[in-house]
Parts: structure tokens; C-alpha cells; sequence
């Protein structure tokens, strides 16, 4: 087989392995994928440039790969299985930290909430696949730590952490706020009561 044959057929097998996947795939797991010795990227960026005009794009996220419907078809199209939910403030609140402060404690959470974390805060969170725990802090007690996922960029349409705003941005559209920034935190059935996001969750994710 010519050299131009099995970078076709590569290209293929990335492809496909892309419009299977209903989550982002990574670099790694498609490289093992190429058989003709040609760097994964180099697919993936030729791919991007093929569907660069079509109704679905190759977007990425980190080291992370998915087609996904170009923005300018979406207002057309109707979405069946995915739907608004509501998660509350102190999801919210609780998934900034650990975005920006990454990888964080629940004791720091909750340093920086002012308040305790709800058990079923965290789990919404996992659930809805933007965190996970990673490892644990060597401290007395050993806390577990948390960390987003690629999927939190992927939802998020980040291409990475750095495309996060800056949190000087985000206090002064009082969307965010530190510890020390004045007044008391409520507690999480109070933020819950008061404040939530209408946010698009996976299928069988629990809104509040």
C-alpha cells in the first residue's frame, strides 16, 4: 500500500472513531488508533480543515476532540433529547472554585464559600460529568481533591483553562465572589432557594 493510501486510511479510522464517540475523545487514545506512523495532530488538524465549511465541525478542547454542530446551522436545528435544568447557585459557585483553584479540597470549598458543601452538590457536579475526584492532599486526613473534566471544557466551549475569565471579571458582574469580598455566604438551601442557572445537563443528570 502507497504512503498517500495509509494516511487515507488513518484518516478514515480517526474519523470514525470521532463520529462514534458521544464525548470528546482524546489525542492519546487516537493516536494508538494510527497505524502508519503519522502524528495523530496532523490528522486531526487536516479533518478540521475539511469540515472547517460544514454543518458539523471538529472542535478542540484541550487535548480533547468532538464534532459538534456549527454555530451558524444550531438556531435551525431541534434539539430532542437535551433539555434545560436548573442547577442551583451553589453548584455554580462550587464548580468556579474548583475551575480556578484546581485541584481543591472540600474544606477549601467551603474556605472559599463560607459555607458548607452539600453532599449533593458535588454529586450533581459528577454526575453531570464536569468534576471528578484526583487523588488526595498528603495532609492529615488525606482530603480528597477535585479537578474538572473535559467535559466542563467541552460545555463550556473552552479550548482550555486559560480561556477561563478572569475572576476580577467575573466578581464585578457579581457572578463570583471570594472569600473576604464582604457580607455573609448563605447556605446552600438558600442559595438554592434564591439563585440558579438554567443550564443544559446531560440526559438523567438531577436538576434542584
Amino acid at each position: 500500500m502507497s504512503d498517500e493510501g495509509e494516511a487515507i486510511d488513518a484518516k478514515l479510522v480517526v474519523e470514525a472513531l470521532l463520529f462514534q464517540s458521544r464525548e470528546p475523545l482524546d489525542e492519546a487514545l487516537l493516536q494508538a488508533h494510527v497505524r502508519d506512523g503519522r502524528h495523530v495532530l496532523a490528522i486531526l488538524e487536516e479533518l478540521a480543515a475539511d469540515y472547517a465549511a460544514r454543518g458539523v465541525r471538529l472542535e478542540r478542547h484541550g487535548r480533547q476532540w468532538a464534532f459538534r454542530t456549527a454555530a451558524s446551522v444550531a438556531p435551525h436545528l431541534e434539539r430532542v433529547e437535551s433539555r434545560r435544568r436548573r442547577l442551583s447557585k451553589a453548584a455554580m459557585e462550587t464548580l468556579a472554585i474548583i475551575a480556578y483553584q484546581q485541584p481543591v479540597t472540600r474544606a477549601e470549598i467551603e474556605a472559599v464559600r463560607g459555607v458548607p458543601v452539600a453532599r449533593g452538590t458535588l454529586d450533581q457536579l459528577v454526575e453531570a460529568g464536569w468534576v471528578r475526584p484526583k487523588g488526595r492532599r498528603e495532609v492529615p486526613g488525606r482530603p480528597v481533591t477535585w479537578v474538572t473534566t473535559p467535559g466542563f471544557l467541552d460545555q463550556f466551549d473552552l479550548s482550555s483553562l486559560d480561556d477561563l475569565p478572569r475572576l476580577d471579571e467575573l466578581e464585578a458582574a457579581g457572578l463570583f465572589r471570594t472569600a473576604g469580598g464582604g457580607g455573609s455566604a448563605p447556605d446552600d438551601a438558600t442559595a438554592e432557594a434564591h439563585g440558579q442557572a438554567d443550564i443544559e445537563l446531560p440526559p438523567g443528570v438531577a436538576g434542584t
